[in-house]
């Protein structure tokens, strides 16, 4: 997305738009739900996410924006278990410390450091979704609960529009086609097919399936956006997904013998 095609708050409220129409669309044909799951507090949650995703990438990369992103969700998630009392082994705090000082790493003052402004919306994003991710756990129609999240997320997010069409607002062709396919197919479609998948997969095959996420994303940015995969860039993510694989991997040691 660059500024130019599409200003953030428009992106974020067609985005969330179309991805509610095309969620309500597969259920009312596959399951004909007339009343919408979720919760207003995983709505916001949600907005959060897409509000501060969406500014974001007005000023970070693509690939270091995933990392970024997915780095801050899985520290979301894993910071909320040890709230919660969980036990993490020496392999798991191993990985955790690897992936946080991966995230130090690729954050820190240098001449391919993403913005730092854009660096901490990224990180405010992964946070946001990984609240989300808690809040919808043990969720029984998980798709239906996010298509109701992404109905209520639409009126905060107009709000957030005609507040921009006070500032600055870029609008074009282009730029309204990129918002309805990230909403309509990425989230609409993706959500559909995650959901679909996820029961047929163990911890370690949904956890690697994520984990390939940033590396998909750096790899298309560099083909398609023409990025270069900086050297910091690479040893960031080699510490980030490598420590987060060990923690997934260590849990799933744990699931299998207890």
């Amino acid at each position: 997305m660059s500024e130019a095609a599409i200003d953030p708050a428009t992106f974020t409220i067609v985005r969330l738009a179309s991805g509610t129409c095309v969620l309500w669309l597969i259920l009312l044909v596959t399951q004909k739900v007339k009343k919408p799951g979720g919760s207003w507090s995983a709505s916001v949650a949600l907005f959060a996410y897409a509000a501060a995703f969406s500014f974001a990438y007005v000023s970070v990369p693509a690939g270091a924006g995933a990392l970024l992103l997915f780095g801050a969700v899985q520290a979301t998630m894993v910071t909320y278990g040890l709230l919660r009392g969980e036990r993490l082994s020496t392999l798991q705090w191993l990985g955790l410390t690897i992936a946080i000082a991966g995230l130090a790493a690729l954050v820190a003052p240098g001449a391919s450091a993403p913005s730092l402004k854009g660096a901490c919306l990224m990180l405010t994003a992964g946070i946001a979704w990984g609240v989300y991710s808690l809040l919808g756990r043990g969720t029984a129609d998980p798709l239906a609960a996010t298509a109701g999240n992404f109905l209520r997320a639409v009126p905060i997010a107009a709000c957030l529009s005609l507040c921009g069409v006070l500032f600055d607002t870029n609008l074009s062709a282009t730029g309204i086609v990129c918002a309805i396919l990230s909403g309509a197919i990425a989230s609409g479609l993706g959500y559909t097919i995650w959901y679909a998948a996820v029961p047929e997969l163990t911890t370690a095959q949904g956890g690697s399936v994520q984990l390939s996420v940033p590396v998909i994303t750096a790899l298309g940015a560099t083909l398609v956006l023409g990025e270069v995969i900086t050297l910091r860039l690479s040893a960031s993510s080699l510490a980030i997904l490598g420590g987060i694989a060990l923690v997934i991997s260590s849990r799933e040691r744990v699931l299998r013998t207890s």
